[in-house]
Order: C-alpha cells, then structure tokens, then sequence
C-alpha cells in the first residue's frame, strides 16, 4: 500500500461554545469561561489583546485561578466558597466539572473539536474482523470524556491512565452519563508499558487515540518525557492498528511541537497504510466569533 497522504496545509479546529461551556471573553494573559452554572478566570499567555467585557463582568466571576503560588500549583479563589463537583454535559456523554490544582476543569473544552470527530468515526466504523464492536485504545485518557464519547457512539474502548485518581473520575463520568454498562476496560498503568505489552500479545485495535502530556510519571515512578518517548510510542501505537484500522489520533501540549511535526512522526511510523493525515491546531473560539486562543497541536491518521 502506499504511503499515506500528508495534508498541504494545516488545520485549525475551532472549538464553539455548547451549552455548558462558552469563551465568554479574553485578554490581558487571561480568559473568561462559562462552565455550567459557573463563570471561571484562568491565566492564558496567548492572549495578547484587551479584553472587550467591562470590568465588572471579569469582577463577579465564580473563580478566578491565581498562579502566583508556584509550590502549590497555583490556587483556585471563589467568590462563595469551594465547590467540589458539578454535573456538565457535551452531547450524549455526561461529565464532572472540578477545580483541579493545575488550573483545568477535570477536562479540556478545546478537545470538543476532537470528540465530533471521533463521534462521527466510530458510528461509520462496521463490526471488527470478530464480529465485536469497533475496539479502540485511549491512551493518557485523564477523565475519559472521549472514552465516553465513543463508547456512546459504539465502540469497545480501552481507557489507559496511569493516574488513579482520573480513572476513578472517569468511572464516574461513565456512571453520570448510564454508560457503565458499555464495553469500556479502565486501567491504571503506565502508558507505554500497557502498550508494549499489548503489542507483545499480539492485541489490536481499530483506532487509538494518544494524548500524553509534555511530562509525567507512570504510577511505579516511570518518567515520561514528550520529545524523547513519542517516536517510539508512536511506534508500538502503529503495531497496535489492525489491517482494517481507520484512525490514529495523536495531540500534543507543548510549546516547541507542531502539527507539522506530529504530522511527519505520524507518516514515518504509517509509511504503509495508505490513508491521510491531517495536521494544525486546536482552539477555543470567543463567543463573539471572530477571535480564537491556540491551544493544542494535533495530528490524525484516518482511512
């Protein structure tokens, strides 16, 4: 087979507002957010520009994350005291919003732009060559919104995480969203360990997702570093995909990656599969329409 299509240009998948979530408004290294019933303030250094609500607006925000405290990991300040778990939602999949020490929500909005995606694969996806559901792998699944996204959309999904505590949140987003009875295996391991023993098993899936973070640490002290480990994780994930394979899905948070990078890791390690690989950027886009904040680099392998 030949080798797959490379995209000519790049892509900026925008991420719009749903119903509960929406960029209400940005600038001055900060961003406005409506998450549920909550308007939240986080720190983004990409926004080089002035806000354009009144000051009063950013004011009566809910929360507002301070970053100050470096040792702590920054702080969360509310304006009528902690809260500790809400219900939110993005199509059929149900979810937990929580003020996590890192500034995040428990998931990221701009990855909606992905989760359409994978909806729309996985429900043209037929039978595996068992006669299963469409088997998919989820690799640095964190809270397992995509997870869910797919299984919902009927696919047979392994969720990988080496955090017990995020895999313990994804089980009971599962449960929020009456998922639970889905064919979805959660485990807590370190990534690339999980992967090289499946490639040893001889194990295969129809579409793997692989989200891993700039930096990390596997649950018995195994040290993940972005640049020096994904080529090879990109690897074992290429010998993980049957010969009926449809996706490969690779994003990436890190300021010295591209999507043009990700997107020739991607075609080396493919170079047989024919297919195409698009490549570019994830963002959120304000609510207003004409402005967006770069968040995240992808590339994706689909046939």
């Amino acid at each position: 087979m030949s080798p797959p299509q490379i995209a000519v240009a790049s892509e900026v998948m925008r991420t719009t507002g749903w119903a509960d979530y929406a960029l209400l408004d940005s600038g001055h290294g900060r961003k406005l957010e409506q998450y549920g019933p909550y308007k939240v303030v986080r720190p983004e250094p990409q926004c080089l520009w002035s806000p354009r609500l009144p000051q009063d607006v950013w004011d009566a925000a809910d929360a507002v994350f301070d970053p100050s405290d470096e040792e702590d990991a920054g702080r969360w300040r509310f304006k009528a005291g902690p809260v500790e778990s809400w219900p939110l939602g993005w199509g059929d999949v149900k979810f937990h919003g929580r003020f996590t020490a890192f500034r995040h929500l428990a998931f990221f909005p701009e990855q909606a732009a992905n989760w359409g995606w994978l909806d729309t694969q996985v429900r043209s996806m037929g039978p595996n060559a068992d006669g299963g559901p469409a088997r998919v792998l989820n690799l640095f699944g964190y809270t397992g919104v995509a997870s869910l996204v797919m299984a919902a959309a009927g696919a047979a999904v392994t969720h990988v995480d080496a955090s017990k505590k995020a895999v313990a949140w994804a089980r009971e987003n599962a449960e929020l969203s009456r998922l639970s009875d889905r064919p979805v295996r959660w485990i807590v391991e370190d990534a690339k360990k999980y992967v090289q023993r499946e490639v040893r098993r001889g194990s295969t899936y129809e579409g793997i997702i692989l989200d891993p973070p700039k930096y990390g640490r596997g649950p018995d002290g195994q040290v993940w570093r972005l640049f020096e480990d994904l080529p090879e994780m990109a690897s074992l994930c290429a010998q993980l995909l049957s010969a009926d394979a449809k996706f490969l899905v690779l994003n990436a948070y890190a300021e010295r990656i591209s999507g043009a990078a990700l997107a020739g890791l991607l075609a080396e390690k493919l170079e047989a599969r024919g297919g195409r690989i698009e490549w570019g950027e994830l963002a959120l886009e304000e609510q207003r329409g004409d402005r967006a904040i770069g968040m995240s680099f992808f590339a994706r392998w689909s046939r």
